[in-house]
């Protein structure tokens, strides 16, 4: 079992920037890969980034994100993040940390295996 713990969310002014983080324990050396997704209300949550775990660094990203949206890791730590720059309004939402055992870069929900609690981004224009 793999635990997820987001933190870094808050209020923040658009134009702002922002980091998310994503503290994972237990069995963390079974993980293939990390992600970040979001969700509002009344919405299906959304992929937003994702790398992998160990080896290359591969990262991919949601065409809406790319370029304002940076994922990266710090395996020593167990820690998962994604810099958000040029915040905007429409960034407001919870964010979720996901990992997969797979090696696959998965940009749907399914092939993630365990999910944090999230943690809220609001954006006051």
């Amino acid at each position: 079992q793999v635990q997820l713990v987001e933190s870094g969310g808050g209020l923040v002014q658009a134009g702002d920037s922002l980091r998310l983080s994503c503290v994972a324990s237990g069995r963390t050396f079974s993980l293939g890969g990390m992600g970040w997704f979001r969700q509002v209300p009344e919405k299906e949550r959304e992929f937003v980034a994702g790398i992998r775990w160990s080896g290359l660094r591969s990262t991919y990203y949601a065409a809406s994100v790319k370029g304002r949206f940076t994922i990266s890791r710090d395996n020593a730590a167990n820690t998962l993040y994604l810099e958000i720059n040029s915040l905007k309004s429409e960034d407001t939402a919870l964010y979720y940390c996901a990992a997969t055992r797979t090696g696959v870069l998965a940009t749907t929900e399914g092939p993630y295996d365990y999910w944090g609690p999230g943690t809220q981004v609001t954006v006051s224009s």
